[in-house]
């Protein structure tokens, strides 16, 4: 398990308490952080141009935000996860911190789709990037809760370190 020390280079947790409870504050809040590290300015990965999945637009917001700070398979029933939208901030310094010892990074196949995984070293908190020919994709960030997501993560992430 990761110690708080090792995570001291993340921004801090934005509770939804600091906001007495107002979901519509808060949302406001965490999408102006949104907007700050994706769309006023963008990360670099390698020498790709990073995008974002803008459609649909849903109450003002992008797709990909949506997806940093909720959960569900299907599109149209996806529900808000505190724990993503406390974390919206990491997004963007994990994956500037690609080429450091502070994150693990690999690949999968989804389908038709190559991902770009970066995790925690303790693989409670995953970025995922879809890597298309000319440019990144930032698809989702989500936290790892249950203890044995994260022990298929790491044997995955291992599994595709051994191959390359």
């Amino acid at each position: 398990m990761t110690n708080n020390d090792e995570l001291d280079w993340l921004p801090d947790l934005i509770p939804l308490v600091e906001y007495d409870g107002d979901w519509k504050q808060y949302l406001d809040a965490i999408y102006q952080i949104f907007r700050k590290d994706f769309l006023q300015s963008k990360p670099r990965y390698a020498s790709k141009r990073f995008a974002l999945k803008k459609h649909p637009i849903e109450k003002g917001k992008e797709a990909t935000f949506w997806h940093l700070i909720s959960d569900g398979k299907n599109e149209d029933e996806r529900t808000p996860d505190l724990r993503r939208c406390e974390r919206i901030a990491w997004p963007r310094p994990i994956i500037e911190a690609i080429d450091t010892q502070d994150v693990f990074v690999w690949r999968n196949k989804r389908g038709r789709s190559e991902r770009i995984l970066i995790a925690l070293h303790d693989f409670s908190y995953v970025v995922v990037l879809d890597d298309r020919e000319d440019f990144v994709l930032l698809w989702t960030a989500y936290y790892v809760e249950q203890k044995h997501r994260r022990r298929k993560m790491e044997k995955e992430y291992k599994r595709w370190k051994e191959q390359v």
